[in-house]
């Protein structure tokens, strides 16, 4: 097989991996050893653009995350009051794309009754029904944790517990900052992006 030969079936295949699962220093070792032409090449085809990737954009619908609905879109009436948070990704209605291979797209939608909600949350509000973001601000696990009673978010990593009834502030654990708020607008029915999140997503990584 000539290298023209070998180069096309590298790129070809790099098309289909998943690196997700091999360290940097294994990928690094393994391309190398195939020739800096292999390496640049699989290189550039990792960075191809991926609109799964893609952040959410004002005006993208939102979608059921996981479950037998996933994929769906969500309308108002999909919330109910004092229910388990559902999770949800943003979509690209024009192309149909869910924006789910960026973690930090991963929204909480909850219903709470609107006078219990703080007056500034209220505002960001539909009708009691906020959104936040679903990336704990400590260390970045999901914010996958619900307390009925009390009506707190939980991080179960290192329990870190949020308030949604006042703009997702912390009030317990070491999480450092609120969960950003993601306002919203109904759409055709549907529950869409309003605006860009308000607040800083994500966490600070240890050096």
């Amino acid at each position: 097989m000539s290298c023209a030969d070998c180069l096309h079936s590298l790129r070809q295949a790099s098309d289909k991996i998943d690196f997700r699962g091999l360290t940097r220093r294994a990928l690094l070792t393994g391309l190398f050893s195939l020739g800096l032409p292999a390496f640049d090449r699989v290189a550039n085809a990792t960075r191809k653009k991926d609109p799964r990737r893609s952040r959410l954009t004002p005006g993208d619908q939102l979608v059921f995350a996981f479950g037998d609905r996933a994929g769906q879109a969500i309308t108002p009436q999909d919330i109910s009051v004092g229910e388990r948070p559902e999770f949800a990704y943003p979509k690209d209605s024009a192309t149909d794309t869910v924006r789910s291979r960026f973690r930090l797209n991963q929204v909480l939608l909850i219903r709470l009754k609107p006078e219990e909600l703080s007056e500034k949350t209220r505002a960001r509000s539909l009708d009691g029904l906020v959104c936040y973001s679903a990336v704990c601000t400590h260390t970045g696990c999901d914010v996958s944790e619900w307390i009925g009673p009390t009506q707190q978010l939980v991080c179960p990593c290192h329990a870190s517990f949020f308030d949604p009834k006042n703009q997702g502030r912390v009030v317990g654990g070491p999480a450092p900052k609120p969960l950003a708020t993601l306002p919203l607008e109904v759409r055709d029915g549907f529950l869409a992006v309003k605006g860009p999140f308000i607040g800083k997503i994500g966490f600070k990584k240890k050096k």
